[in-house]
């Protein structure tokens, strides 16, 4: 029996051939059908420089895609702390609530910002499975090295045309200080000025910190009592850690008095496992287009992807991710997030699915939900 809620995670996916506008037509369709189907949140994550996602601004979206939908909670997931400052990300979801009041999740990531020392999951709480199973079944590969990816020409363009010249990312921990305290309307200076964001205090916002593992995101989440999002889709062997730190590090607040953790995961749904397969076969070279450097690639039909010439490198690149997606029926795909859900204690699962055709990503989305509900 599963009453764990579903959220949707969207990153405005360009299917190839298709358009920018088209793909946010798409997104705001996919959310009010989501909320028709029972999905209890709506999150779009922020890119930059992707071909092939128009998730670029999460507050400009999140503002259209309210005015589309009556009930679904609407966030981010997530605003990208290391190029804005902590006073424009309020003001900006101080308007979205001002317009549609208890609606919105702020949820803070770290990418783009300092980078945070590296550190074992044995110091943040739990013992990690290393490119095997949980006890349960969850695979759990072997982890990526995303450093290459920093050192790439893309990824340094992408800090010079984010930040301000000579401009340096404040503190994580002291940013989302900052934004609880303009939001709470105690921020205040070391001499004593006070602050007051207007709109934007006193804003009726669910603050969410997004990680991929048990270092400082985890920490700061549990430090400050905050809901925290584990990111199985983007880091799957790390999943298990960051849940842990989390708890390890969670202290009760007024928020919340016991952790709660929310864990993603991509996956594929139709009515049979070789039509979902078939549906998935761009996945692995729309993954390999970001691991790459290259920046995500226009979603390809399955004959575009199939035309690749795949070398080990590229194998290497998506191995992770291609064989911890969750691809079958609605009873294959359900029962593995009921794994998932089982192997890190969520509280609630997101599900963040690309197709090329936009009908066939509904379709997943229904089938899920259709499953999931039967469950309960």
């Amino acid at each position: 029996m599963s009453t764990t809620p579903l959220a949707v995670l969207d990153l405005v996916p360009i299917s190839s051939g298709s358009t920018a506008r088209q793909a946010l037509h798409n997104s705001i369709d996919l959310a009010r059908q989501t909320e028709r189907f029972g999905y209890s949140r709506y999150w779009f994550a922020e890119h930059h420089l992707n071909p092939g996602v128009a998730g670029t601004s999460p507050a400009v979206v999140l503002a259209l895609t309210a005015a589309a939908t009556t009930r679904i909670r609407l966030g981010a997931g997530a605003v990208q702390l290391g190029h804005r400052t902590a006073l424009a990300t309020v003001e900006e979801f101080g308007l979205l609530d001002a317009l549609h009041p208890g609606r919105f999740d702020l949820g803070l990531g770290r990418s783009g910002g300092k980078p945070a020392p590296s550190r074992e999951p044995a110091l943040v709480g739990g013992t990690a499975v290393v490119d095997g199973y949980t006890p349960n079944g969850l695979r759990i590969p072997a982890k990526f090295d995303f450093r290459h990816l920093l050192k790439s020409p893309r990824f340094v363009l992408h800090k010079k045309l984010l930040q301000q010249p000579n401009a340096e990312a404040q503190d994580y921990a002291e940013q989302v200080d900052d934004i609880l305290a303009l939001i709470a309307g105690s921020y205040r200076t070391a001499d004593g000025v006070e602050a007051h964001v207007v709109p934007g205090e006193g804003a009726d916002l669910e603050v969410w910190i997004l990680g991929s593992s048990g270092g400082t995101s985890a920490e700061v989440a549990g430090a400050n009592g905050l809901r925290f999002a584990a990111n199985y889709h983007v880091s799957p062997a790390t999943v298990v850690e960051a849940a842990e730190g989390y708890r390890a590090a969670f202290r009760p607040s007024a928020v919340l008095d016991r952790p709660y953790v929310s864990v993603s995961a991509d996956v594929v749904v139709a009515e049979d496992e070789a039509t979902a397969r078939e549906l998935a076969t761009g996945y692995g070279l729309w993954v390999r287009s970001i691991r790459s450097g290259e920046g995500a690639i226009q979603f390809p039909t399955p004959d575009e992807a199939r035309a690749h010439v795949w070398s080990d490198q590229d194998r290497a690149l998506v191995q992770d991710r291609v064989e911890t997606q969750f691809t079958g029926t609605p009873q294959q795909v359900a029962d593995q997030l009921e794994i998932l859900r089982d192997a890190t204690g969520a509280d609630e699962l997101v599900v963040t699915t690309i197709t090329h055709d936009h009908a066939d990503r509904v379709a997943s989305y229904r089938l899920l939900a259709e499953e999931w509900a039967r469950r309960s």
